[in-house]
């Protein structure tokens, strides 16, 4: 009866074939996260008025900004997911962690990556960080929300079994319909956090360093976390203590930090005042 009301997962190829290699469509989610996110970064980066005060790099810095993040992304994403989610296979064939492009990457570990980068760019260009991490996180849903939908075109981080009208049935989630959980993922890591960040940045608050950093941490934390009780869970790890999953785990420490970091930008901003 659930197979009746529920939708069966469309044949959709898992990239575009060109002679013998083929681009992965996941591959593409992040060259145009990466793309757009460099377009909007270099928008901002224009509008003096949003700023204020505060410095901020110049639009022809983001040609190299954006290369520092792209591995830091690569990078800090692929260990994150070798460390968090499967690391007794990793240690077992460290040589696989390479081989990247048979999947596995982490956001947490991604953004920490991401980061990494930013304060390695400030240094080289002796650049204050928290204006340039309010930059990234400005632009940061783009990617999320290309990524996510680049999961479900790929079938794959699917979620539990549901009853719901819209329930899909997955190639490799077994027989039931199971929640669309990568899209709502999408819309709340993507659409919903772009909303926020871009209000934040419209509403001035990019002339207090650090706010749009913390806000962008914490609302992923949250939204993460609501996607996490419709998602299946890792079937490497499954659910933790509690009935908690990885992903909420790596949530909760980043919702304390963005917060501390948004009460931070407040209190120092108040101060200077």
């Amino acid at each position: 009866m659930l197979e009746l009301s529920a939708i069966v997962f469309p044949h959709i190829p898992t990239g575009i074939p060109i002679g013998p290699f083929e681009i992965r469509f996941y591959a593409l989610a992040y060259v145009a996260g990466l793309q757009l996110g460099w377009w909007l970064a270099k928008r901002i980066c224009a509008r003096d008025a949003l700023w204020g005060p505060t410095p901020h790099p110049q639009p022809v810095a983001v040609d190299d900004l954006i290369v520092y993040i792209a591995f830091g992304i690569i990078l800090g994403g692929r260990l994150g997911y070798v460390l968090f989610y499967d690391l007794p296979v990793y240690l077992d064939a460290p040589l696989e962690a390479l081989k990247i492009w048979r999947g596995g990457m982490s956001f947490h570990g991604g953004l920490v990556g991401a980061a990494v980068g930013v304060v390695l760019f400030a240094r080289v260009r002796s650049l204050p960080r928290l204006p340039i991490l309010d930059l990234a996180a400005a632009v940061a849903p783009i990617g999320l929300f290309f990524g996510r939908v680049a999961n479900f075109i790929n079938g794959e981080l699917f979620g539990r079994v549901t009853d719901v009208p819209w329930g899909v049935i997955f190639p490799y989630g077994g027989p039931e319909p199971r929640h669309p959980s990568q899209l709502y993922q999408a819309a709340l890591e993507g659409v919903a956090l772009f909303v926020l960040v871009q209000l934040l940045v419209r509403g001035g608050a990019l002339k207090r360093p650090g706010l749009v950093a913390g806000l962008f941490a914490a609302g992923y934390g949250v939204a993460r976390i609501i996607g996490e009780l419709f998602r299946q869970p890792d079937p490497q790890l499954g659910f933790l203590a509690g009935g908690l999953t990885m992903g909420m785990v790596l949530s909760l420490p980043m919702i304390a930090l963005g917060l501390g970091l948004a009460a931070y930008a407040l209190k120092r901003r108040a101060l200077a005042e």
